[in-house]
């Protein structure tokens, strides 16, 4: 199947509580909901991170019981707040459910409702695109879900534009995130969103994950295991995440890794989902938002410096991937803005 870009349409910047400054984020668990999924939001919105010059987000998990048995019964929550949490929250995330059949209740579905209407942004991971469709929010709009249950979801919301190849759609109001471990790629998507590229740059350092995996990415790849033992990318990734500047094209970076053109392009396929020259833009788009992010304003200077080339070209690709022209990125995440 093709593969969607999840950037290319313009991230809305959502309202926050009138009687906090951090940003809101409450994320509903229930009977059977995956800890892990749990863990990648606590982590991401929940913990302090005051050596970052933002102020972060305030994280809370609701439920519609005030005690949860997590997934399997491998422990259970208890002084979780009430679904009246989701009245105030700027983002709210929305976990798998462990059979996405089942009724998510009414309760639940009247709260995301009602966190629409008001223009809460809306996040699912895994199945919770399930949810997310039972309360009507997705009709329309384009959505993923995890690869297996795909087929099921189509079959009964086929009013949703479903992406089932994909880590995570980002439709404006609306972000949907393929599996659990997608759900890290779209938490640090939606942190860029939030708070520019050097922030969520800071932040996967400190997780020692990749700065950034397009959304568009496959959920899984054709080879789980490179062919030869050399023949894994992330050192030829690293080296070249390094060397921007320098004008690196494909051929370059055949030549590094010491195969032909076309070898390299099956091996990026194979691991990451994108082809060479994919990745080399999004690493320099990344780049010029760090660049902007720094006070950079010249964008002939930017282009050349990240390897884009020229102004238009900049414009070109920070709108595909932001929504946003330069000016409204600088205005946005420039130092001191």
């Amino acid at each position: 199947m093709a593969k969607e870009s999840s950037h290319r349409t313009p991230h809305r910047t959502p309202r926050r509580s009138s009687h906090r400054n951090a940003h809101q984020v409450v994320m509903i668990v229930s009977a059977g909901s995956n800890p892990f999924e749990m863990g990648v939001a606590t982590e991401l919105f929940g913990l302090r991170r005051p050596e970052l010059p933002v102020d972060w987000y305030d994280f809370a998990l609701c439920s519609p019981t005030p005690t949860v048995r997590m997934h399997a019964g491998f422990f259970q929550l208890s002084g979780v707040r009430g679904l009246d949490a989701v009245d105030r929250a700027d983002t709210v995330i929305v976990p798998n459910r462990p059979d996405p059949l089942e009724d998510p209740g009414p309760e639940v579905l009247a709260a995301i409702r009602r966190a629409a209407e008001r223009g809460a942004r809306l996040v699912s991971f895994c199945t919770g695109t399930f949810t997310l469709a039972a309360a009507g929010v997705l009709d329309g709009r384009r959505a993923t879900t995890h690869w297996r249950w795909a087929e099921a979801f189509t079959a009964r919301y086929p009013q949703v534009d479903l992406r089932p190849d994909v880590l995570f759609v980002d439709d404006g109001q609306v972000i949907t995130a393929a599996g659990s471990a997608a759900a890290l790629d779209t938490s640090l998507h939606l942190v860029r969103a939030d708070h520019g590229a050097e922030i969520a740059a800071a932040v996967s350092r400190r997780l020692v994950h990749p700065a950034h995996r397009d959304g568009g990415q496959r959920q899984f790849i054709e080879h789980p295991l490179p062919e030869v033992a050399d023949a894994s990318l992330a050192p030829l990734l690293d080296w070249a995440a390094e060397h921007l500047t320098e004008g690196l094209d494909v051929s370059a970076l055949a030549a590094r890794a010491a195969v032909s053109p076309a070898t390299l392009h099956r091996r990026f396929r194979a691991q990451l989902g994108t082809t060479p020259l994919a990745w080399l833009t999004e690493q320099r788009t990344t780049l010029a938002c760090r660049l902007m992010e720094r006070g950079e304003d010249r964008l002939d200077v930017i282009a050349r410096t990240c390897g884009l080339g020229t102004a238009t070209n900049l414009r070109t690709q920070l709108r595909r991937r932001t929504g946003l022209t330069p000016t409204e990125y600088r205005s946005r995440f420039a130092a001191g803005r």
